[in-house]
């Protein structure tokens, strides 16, 4: 029985989906009890951002670490301990009451993180064809999609009704089951099946050497294509909903906090919607590049729009420009589709890792620098500091532009010459 074709193969999704909604849910989840931790705890303002950027940079540092041992032994065990480690982490945060233990707590869920998305990839790749592939990518996204969701409304009216403590001890032991999970799916129970190899036997060639297995890979034009096309759309998304989208809607608009928090809630279903949808116009044009480029430029518009309007767009089409940001992010996906098409399954590992890098160190740079934009206005009550700011996601998202237009499209007689 060939891995490709057995109905086995769907158990493996399942289990790796379902710990990866969870996983993704612990990414924002944190944000939601700022304001009781800074007060039970006497926790500084300083130190809540220092709790979200810990856990990026592990997550951003670790990629390309976690791509090329990835490469090297395989994604099970990594996908196993990634689980681990974010459940573990989870549960001290549950348990935690001083600002140390916090950071480390965050560490290890960052640590965990990052072992997540690029195993993720390689598993699927391992497991489906690329025809499935790229559509599966897309309902990955999609599940990321949904547990950044849960990570709203749902864990916000759990914690009301029973405190902050009870939802995250209670994800935590999800996480460490979710790991038990995956060592029997994708270690044990694959050991006792007998699987035919989808490869012909040819003479293995001599591993490379690491540092001239990176130095062959980041300099090829596929894979800084695929880091800007990830910087671009991620990070631009990411870096503006987790940290000024609500202060934006309540200082612009004058909103509530609760009202403005739906600003996310919508750029949510955007990305829900957009996972899925490209990857089904990819399947229909036979082609990645063509709509991964439309993408990119249609969220480029969308920055320039909050440029143009001055940072203050009328309300219907500042909820429009929210749902398209999140539409792209949905989108993706394709990066690693493009990374699956355009390398050997030796390297995906890696080079997923760096695209994904891509993306998150847009992610933590972009909060940062659009912050000091506002700092030199002093006036981030009115929109005129936010009408500068805009120009940072501008350049960002452009650079992802520029990373769709040098993609080289790879026909499928290459792909199947690489999979085969």
């Amino acid at each position: 029985m060939e891995k490709q074709n057995s109905k086995y193969r769907w158990v493996v999704f399942v289990s790796v989906l379902l710990t990866y909604l969870l996983i993704v849910s612990q990414r924002t989840a944190p944000g939601l009890i700022s304001d009781q931790l800074m007060k039970d705890f006497n926790i500084t303002a300083s130190t809540i951002g220092l709790l979200a950027s810990i856990q990026f940079f592990a997550y951003a540092g670790l990629q390309i670490p976690v791509g090329i041992l990835s490469d090297r032994f395989g994604p099970n065990y990594f996908l196993v301990i990634g689980s681990l480690l974010t459940g573990i982490g989870t549960l001290i945060y549950s348990l935690a009451s001083h600002e140390v233990v916090f950071l480390f707590a965050r560490l290890l869920v960052g640590m965990g993180d990052s072992a997540i998305w690029v195993n993720l990839v390689l598993i699927l790749s391992q497991w489906f064809k690329v025809k499935e592939f790229v559509g599966l990518l897309g309902v990955a996204g999609m599940a990321g999609s949904f547990g950044f969701l849960l990570a709203t409304v749902p864990l916000s009216a759990w914690i009301t009704f029973s405190g902050w403590r009870a939802p995250f001890f209670t994800t935590g032991i999800l996480l460490l089951l979710c790991s038990v999970l995956l060592y029997f799916v994708l270690v044990q129970k694959p050991k006792k099946i007998a699987w035919k190899s989808t490869s012909t036997t040819k003479p293995k060639k001599p591993r490379e050497k690491t540092l001239i297995l990176l130095r062959r890979i980041f300099s090829t034009r596929q894979a800084w294509a695929t880091f800007f096309c990830h910087f671009g759309v991620v990070g631009t998304y990411v870096g503006f909903i987790g940290s000024w989208a609500v202060p934006y809607g309540m200082n612009v608009y004058g909103l509530s906090r609760s009202d403005a928090s739906q600003l996310i809630m919508v750029g949510l279903f955007g990305a829900l919607i957009g996972a899925p949808l490209t990857s089904w116009v990819t399947s229909r044009l036979d082609s990645l590049k063509r709509p991964y480029v439309v993408v990119h430029c249609i969220v480029v518009l969308c920055w320039t729009s909050f440029f143009i309007f001055d940072g203050k767009p009328p309300f219907y089409l500042m909820t429009i420009l929210f749902f398209i940001i999140g539409f792209g992010n949905g989108a993706c996906s394709l990066t690693f589709a493009i990374v699956r098409k355009s390398f050997d399954l030796k390297e995906v590992g890696v080079v997923s890792g760096f695209a994904n890098m891509g993306g998150f160190l847009s992610a933590v740079l972009l909060p940062g620098i659009f912050g000091k934009v506002l700092d030199h206005f002093s006036t981030s009550a009115s929109s005129v500091g936010y009408h500068y700011g805009f120009i940072i996601p501008v350049l960002f998202s452009t650079l992802g532009l520029m990373g769709g237009l040098i993609i080289v499209e790879q026909r499928q007689k290459v792909v199947q010459t690489q999979v085969n």
